[in-house]
């Protein structure tokens, strides 16, 4: 059987890891200067860590783990019977792949709160896993590269945010890119003054899905979900909102008047728009966008979403939110956190269609020693040795090459590697040592060599 890999999964050369390590690099980088230190958790978690805190469409997309050995011989024969899915999942397996780092994060703050110093800044760079539809951009494992504050309800972290995304998105030339903001306040304020706040949940989950079903699409959903037509007529002018972040905000003022927790709302993104204002951003813009609702149940203040730039298609390179209660379900609570997240994937997707990897170098030897003699490699294994101490990438071509045919073979790989110098023999504990790019061929000791190379 021809060998294959799963759907939503992916091999990555050697020049894709180079690209991606640079992603990495630009990242972790930014993370660091703005104060943030690394912490890493497990690849799965018990299940009932996850379960419950994605919402139903989320809780659906976690790939479960079956528990090792007969999984089956504990349950109960009518669940079989029935096909109960959801029962039978709760018995046969305990645990789960993370669906995203945040989660895990809140169970890490409440199970380390006794090491941590507050406000806690962590990153994190791990993978993740959706068993979600496999398509442009959308993965079923896949890097997330988080930044988070816990411990402070300070608006100035959200202000923060804006300015790391737009370091990371200008280190990396990636010019254009669209932070969209809004909070989540504001759309429980529309669904208060609409008369839908028993139905929060359902209206912003349906909203959320605007880019991807249109308009009418979200008001079928809403209309499914048992949100009424008046109400639905209600948030009309959500849809036709325009000019600048400030005519937005006002507009929407004037639609809240009627909610003191939709008013709070705006407060606190006039704040966040004010201060980017003064603070200015190098390449990114910053977009009021009041349809924006980020369908995770645990976001509770601000939320973010990054868009590539103009003429890309692609979905959202990043997003993240104020999450004011999340510890809580684990048993620490008023601990408010707010963070975001970078999508690595689509980034990598964005730059590879505008073409701005040509200047990622791919990882290789500076110097390569040939193998055409029968006696020197020992000669050659300790001359290694010295070049790797003083920080000199080298490697010695192992098979040994006596005819033509296969010193010819040596030399292309030297070429096709674009490696910068050549070792092609030793005489006399003296390297003939070529210089690919110039042509240029000396004879010398190791410690000419090394200082010629370096």
């Amino acid at each position: 059987m021809k060998p294959s890999i799963p759907k939503g999964t992916r091999d990555f050369s050697a020049t894709e890891v180079a690209n991606r390590n640079y992603i990495f690099f630009t990242i972790r980088t930014a993370f660091e200067s703005f104060g943030f230190q690394p912490i890493e958790t497990p690849s799965f978690e018990n299940s009932a860590t996850l379960m419950g805190k994605y919402g139903e469409e989320g809780d659906r997309l976690i790939f479960k783990i079956l528990n090792s050995g007969d999984y089956l011989n504990k349950v109960d024969a009518q669940l079989l019977i029935d096909k109960e899915s959801s029962a039978l999942t709760s018995k046969i397996s305990e645990k789960a792949l993370r669906y995203d780092l945040t989660v895990p994060f809140a169970r890490y703050v409440v199970q380390h709160q006794n090491e941590i110093t507050f406000p806690f800044k962590r990153y994190q760079i791990q993978p993740v896993w959706r068993a979600d539809r496999p398509q442009k951009g959308r993965f079923r494992e896949f890097y997330q590269c988080d930044a988070d504050v816990v411990g402070s309800t300070s608006l100035l972290q959200e202000v923060e945010f804006v300015q790391l995304y737009d370091v990371v998105f200008s280190t990396l030339n990636l010019v254009g890119t669209t932070i969209k903001i809004n909070n989540r306040k504001i759309l429980s304020g529309i669904a208060e003054v609409i008369g839908a706040k028993d139905k929060l949940i359902d209206f912003t989950v349906a909203l959320d899905k605007l880019d991807k079903i249109g308009k009418e699409g979200v008001v079928n959903e809403m209309l499914s979900k048992g949100i009424t037509a008046e109400a639905i007529q209600k948030v009309q002018p959500l849809f036709q909102f325009s000019g600048s972040n400030t005519d937005t905000l006002n507009d929407l003022e004037t639609m809240l008047q009627a909610s003191e927790e939709g008013l709070k709302g705006v407060e606190e993104l006039r704040f966040l728009v004010d201060s980017i204002s003064a603070l200015g951003l190098q390449s990114a813009s910053l977009e009021v966008d009041v349809t924006l609702a980020r369908g995770l149940n645990y976001y509770t203040g601000a939320i973010y979403e990054v868009s590539a730039p103009e003429g890309v298609k692609m979905g959202s390179i990043g997003g993240g939110g104020r999450y004011d209660d999340l510890t809580s379900v684990f048993g620490l609570k008023d601990v408010s956190g707010v963070g975001v997240s970078f999508g690595l994937d689509r980034i990598y997707l964005v730059m590879e269609e505008l073409g701005l990897f040509e200047a990622v170098e791919l990882p290789k030897p500076k110097v390569v020693f040939l193998n055409f003699e029968k006696d020197t490699d020992i000669i050659k294994m300790k001359a290694l040795q010295t070049l790797r101490e003083n920080g000199i990438k080298s490697e010695l071509y192992p098979d040994l090459g006596l005819s033509n045919k296969q010193q010819k073979k040596q030399w292309k790989y030297a070429t096709a590697r674009g490696i910068e110098f050549v070792v092609s023999s030793i005489e006399n504990n003296q390297f003939v040592l070529k210089n690919m790019t110039t042509g240029e061929q000396v004879t010398c000791s190791l410690k000419e060599l090394t200082n010629k190379v370096k």
